[in-house]
């Protein structure tokens, strides 16, 4: 599968990889920017398997019945209780100790439409569960994934966003016009 993946990616679809994913570190936050479309969800299965990593994503409780609980959990899908009583990021936080390896990807825009301004569930998430963020940008524009290098959130959050940011400037999504700017 790993084989086939790198010949649609890089051949087929024409892509690039920059950078490396971190596989070393067992457990992260990874948040992909921008997510402007639901492409985007099979575009993160083809970029996992061209990494040949395991790669998590959470979904609401209810999604995970039978017969769909066995094919999201094995792409990776993670059940989470999002009722109003949960705190998210605790529940959240909770899967990571749970787990001897556990790679959460999430979206910070919330959303696939434009948004001023991400959400900041990850860097908490990330913070509560004491696990490195890593960066990963969908360049459509480019034709590539750029990948960061596992990041560890400081007590300053501004400082650490703007870093986050920075990275993801100038990357343009599938819908260019909701793009994170």
């Amino acid at each position: 599968m790993h084989q086939l993946a790198k010949f649609i990616f890089y051949k087929i679809m024409r892509w690039n990889m920059v950078g490396t994913f971190p596989s070393q570190v067992k457990k992260c936050v990874i948040i992909v920017v921008p997510h402007t479309s639901n492409i985007d969800f099979f575009m993160g299965l083809i970029v996992r398997r061209v990494m040949n990593e395991q790669i998590n994503w959470i979904g609401k409780k209810s999604l995970f019945r039978f017969p769909l609980n066995y094919l999201f959990k094995a792409l990776g899908g993670a059940p989470v209780d999002r009722s109003k009583n949960n705190d998210m990021v605790k529940a959240t936080a909770a899967l990571f100790e749970e787990r001897e390896q556990f790679r959460l990807t999430l979206a910070p825009e919330g959303t696939r439409a434009k948004v001023d301004k991400w959400k900041t569930g990850f860097y908490y998430i990330a913070k509560a569960a004491n696990v490195p963020i890593v960066l990963v940008a969908f360049d459509y524009g480019k034709k590539e994934i750029k990948v960061s290098e596992a990041h560890y959130t400081s007590n300053d959050k501004e400082i650490d966003f703007s870093k986050y940011y920075e990275f993801f400037k100038g990357v343009v999504g599938r819908v260019p016009k909701n793009s994170f700017s």
